[in-house]
């Protein structure tokens, strides 16, 4: 008898420490906008979702919240904010005017690559470049697409004039004004609304990195490309500052490893793998792909990407803001982020 009553109270026993572990797990909400199913997702958010759990012993889990099912794309830095969400992934340009120094990054000539990109725009935060404008959230890590080209369904651009009167679905307004010059009538939507909008006629084409026509099957739509690098789309994953607030000392030291350029390059380098995997689809599915090289040095190509960059430059500093000292920074960390990666 005594046998059989130890036993029971070891099994309760364990099952309390079962059960009190299981309540001391702190479980963080994360909202972002991108596919649950893409790769974005599983290689970067859930990638680091693990990390955090394994690394904090169980004590820190991540619940995700993908396709914008907690907050939608344009409001996710807001729902941080707030503390709707624990923790949010974003495009900085969802909020217009919001991060004008932040999408420096976003000009043409300034990254290459998304490796490339993600390390130039954690250097400019790391070095304080971009300070004022996450002083409302704690931000984890920084990363940017590869270069944007334009993707339309029956119209073969080689020339600006080209898109004269299109429909073409803009990433930003600093991605917009671009168009704009060159003579397309840009369209703002967030990216899960593209497919549909591109189904019922609604724009006749986009600007995105091959990336995003892979993750957002864009490319079962579109049949021609041009390779004309005039942007890239910049992003941060971040965390409310209250929720960081109310985590031991143990676990806010969990988040702080698994913080800054060590995951902005790990972000880079997948959507590099992704650009890659999405231009071959297009490949695969016979479409027609025109590659400008060096478009700030072609000469049809470079007046209006010059002058993208001149406006939007001209814009930040009107605001007071230093643009063209924060561009300098950019173009001196990329050059020092191609030699690193080099």
């Amino acid at each position: 008898m005594n046998r059989v009553l130890s036993r029971c109270l070891l099994a309760a026993s364990i099952a309390a420490i079962t059960t009190a572990s299981a309540q001391a797990a702190t479980t963080l909400r994360m909202a972002h906008f991108w596919p649950g199913a893409s790769g974005i997702n599983q290689d970067i958010f859930e990638a680091w979702a693990d990390t955090i759990e394994e690394e904090s012993g169980g004590e820190l889990r991540v619940e995700m919240f993908p396709s914008g099912t907690l907050a939608k794309p344009d409001a996710i830095y807001e729902a941080v904010g707030n503390g709707i969400a624990d923790i949010g992934a974003t495009a900085q340009g969802y909020t217009a005017g919001r991060f004008p120094l932040s999408q420096i990054v976003e000009l043409p000539g300034v990254a290459g690559t998304a490796t490339q990109g993600a390390c130039v725009l954690q250097t400019l935060y790391d070095d304080g470049h971009l300070d004022e404008e996450y002083g409302d959230t704690r931000p984890l890590f920084m990363f940017t697409t590869g270069p944007g080209g334009i993707h339309t369904i029956d119209t073969d651009v080689q020339v600006p004039s080209d898109l004269e009167g299109l429909r073409i679905r803009r990433p930003t307004a600093v991605a917009g004004e671009m168009l704009e010059a060159m003579g397309a009538n840009p369209v703002g939507m967030p990216a899960p609304e593209i497919y549909t909008a591109m189904q019922r006629g609604v724009v006749d084409g986009l600007s995105f990195p091959w990336e995003g026509l892979k993750g957002f099957r864009i490319n079962e739509l579109v049949n021609y490309h041009t390779e004309v690098p005039f942007y890239t789309l910049i992003f941060v994953a971040t965390m409310s500052q209250n929720s960081y607030d109310r985590l031991s000392p143990e676990q806010q030291a969990v988040i702080d490893a698994n913080s800054g350029m060590k995951w902005a390059e790990n972000a880079g380098a997948v959507f590099d793998r992704l650009d890659v995997e999405g231009k071959q689809e297009a490949r695969d599915a016979g479409h027609t792909i025109r590659e400008i090289e060096n478009p700030l040095e072609n000469p049809d190509w470079q007046a209006p990407l010059e002058q993208g960059i001149e406006s939007y430059l001209t814009q930040v500093e009107e605001r007071g803001l230093p643009a063209r000292e924060v561009y300098e920074a950019a173009l001196a960390a990329s050059e020092s982020c191609a030699e690193d990666q080099g």
